[in-house]
């Protein structure tokens, strides 16, 4: 068999050759929208290489992108990594004191920020001790004021380079291509490093039916932020199959991301579960033809069986959640219907897709406890570990490593259950299980089972100190507008009848809104300690 390296450089060429005049639509404001082809893709692609090559970027040089979901952070997906340079994704939501700690621990040295961004970075430069050029993103020319001399126009920039500019061709697939951070909920960040081989594979699976099925027929708009786990890899594969892309740009809303659905004949399009709870708000209340999704993706944290429910029978679209981390590239396993669950009953169909889903080709993982492997049989927890070709083997220069990666697996911290079919269910963090009288209570099923009903918006459920069996679970609900505070006991009557009688919780208390992660999720140790004066009857 021939030797060659993969890498991300062929799927420039690729798209270049084959679907030269596929669209790329971006959105950059709220009434900006620019329409490319692959073509010009690839041509400025190769320019912004040439550029950052002439104002310092060398071969693993560690370059920082501070943008929105739009088509220059897509060049920038290639044109950094395909010179063999690493392109660090830098959360946009984080606050200073950990945008300083990231970017400072990566080493970055070139920055490409997005110019309504451009604030944030200018309030932290004092403390960015590597950073040597800035490179502003903007629609024009523009630069805005700075104290920082060595700033440079991104289009400016692409305009003065070379049209014949030819990326590298002898790059190694073991060669960093990308990195990302941890969305940490306690601690710094950690830095996960992606190679050219895992990205290459990654964007390979995503085009299996049983994956999400993308290809050049699809029309792909990834809400999952690019900063976050390479927008799922999505960018990467859609470039690759000549996908036409939608890049829905900022501060977007659930009004926005319907608008470019319909308009854009949008067929597959992922995100966390929040971004689909707005969304069906917003159809709820004006439906819209949404005929063209052939699949909605979910992530992040467990998908409600209402809401998949509603997606699915309510407005015909099909809903399919998926499990993965920072550390996994990220897709590790989707939930899809197999050949045997043709005649299940419509609920268990609905119950099989609430599950994490079955484990993706190329990857394996294992549910353990302290007598090994667990049974699959739906109920016995355990610890789920991975490993594959697109798994991390270790965080960025951080001591961190042992905790998570031992014996040649990744140890996620997710409790979890295999079923029958060979479905992943996660229950739980370790951190979040609740332990009552010396029995583990599931957080997660609770909140799904609570967020079956109509009242309910949003439900968290975390553990309260209890003098007599030690933990005790606490709901923290976020109402539909159009309820109040007197559904109480009729929740607690719902839930009775849902799970067993002493995973009931104790109380329920009602809130504005439960605490989120800076990617949408459930932000549970904020929550406790917003919570931890909260006395529950012994």
């Amino acid at each position: 068999m021939m030797d060659t390296q993969l890498v991300l450089n062929g799927f420039v060429k690729r798209v270049e050759t084959y679907f030269p005049h596929k669209e790329i639509v971006s959105r950059t404001s709220a009434d900006k929208i620019h329409r490319l082809t692959y073509k010009d893709f690839a041509t400025r692609t190769r320019k912004l290489a040439s550029a950052l090559e002439k104002i310092g970027m060398t071969k693993g040089m560690k370059v920082g992108s501070f943008a929105w979901n739009q088509h220059r952070h897509l060049e920038a997906y290639f044109a950094v990594p395909c010179t063999g340079a690493v392109l660090h994704m830098i959360n946009i939501r984080l606050a200073d004191e950990h945008l300083e700690y990231i970017i400072n621990h990566a080493q970055d040295e070139i920055l490409l920020v997005d110019i309504d961004l451009f604030e944030t970075i200018e309030r932290i430069l004092p403390k960015l001790t590597t950073v040597k050029q800035i490179v502003v993103m903007s629609d024009s020319d523009d630069l805005p004021e700075s104290q920082f001399s060595a700033l440079y126009s991104y289009e400016k920039l692409l305009a003065e380079a070379p049209d014949d500019y030819q990326f590298p061709t002898d790059l190694d697939e073991n060669l960093p291509a990308a990195m990302c951070y941890t969305s940490a909920t306690t601690g710094f960040p950690k830095g996960v490093v992606y190679t050219h081989r895992g990205l290459v594979l990654h964007a390979i699976n995503l085009g299996l039916v049983d994956s999400f099925g993308l290809s050049e027929r699809s029309v792909a708009l990834p809400v999952v932020p690019m900063f976050h786990v390479n927008a799922w890899g999505i960018p990467f594969a859609s470039v690759n199959f000549g996908a036409k892309l939608v890049l829905p740009g900022p501060n977007f809303t659930s009004h926005t991301l319907i608008d470019l659905i319909e308009e854009e004949r949008v067929t597959f399009t992922a995100g966390v579960p929040t971004i689909w709870m707005g969304v069906l708000q917003e159809l709820e209340k004006t439906p819209r033809d949404m005929s063209s999704l052939e699949m909605v993706a979910a992530g992040g944290s467990a998908s409600p069986p209402a809401l998949i429910q509603k997606f699915t029978h309510k407005f015909g679209i099909p809903y399919k959640t998926v499990y993965g981390m920072t550390e996994t590239s990220p897709i590790v396993s989707v939930a899809a219907l197999t050949s045997e669950m043709d005649d299940w009953s419509e609920e268990e169909k609905i119950a099989a897709l609430s599950t994490q889903g079955l484990t993706v080709p190329l990857i394996e993982t294992e549910i353990i406890n302290e007598d090994g492997e667990v049974p699959a049989d739906g109920q016995t927890m355990g610890e789920l570990r991975i490993r594959g070709p697109w798994i991390s083997s270790e965080y960025y220069n951080d001591e961190r490593t042992i905790d998570a990666y031992r014996d040649g697996w990744l140890y996620t911290g997710d409790i979890a259950v295999r079923t029958p079919q060979g479905n992943i269910k996660i229950t739980d963090r370790t951190k979040d299980l609740i332990k009552s009288g010396g029995e583990w209570i599931s957080s997660v099923d609770l909140e799904n089972a609570l967020m079956a009903h109509d009242a309910v918006f949003e439900a968290a459920v975390i553990a309260i100190p209890h003098i007599k069996w030690q933990e005790r679970p606490l709901a923290c609900v976020v109402l539909q507008e159009g309820y109040d505070t007197s559904v109480k006991d009729e929740l607690k009557t719902f839930l009775a009848t849902q799970v067993a009688k002493w995973w009931m919780p104790d109380d329920i208390v009602f809130v504005r809104e439960i605490p989120k992660t800076s990617v949408g999720k459930f932000l549970k140790a904020k929550l406790r300690d917003d919570m931890k004066d909260y006395q529950l009857t012994p």
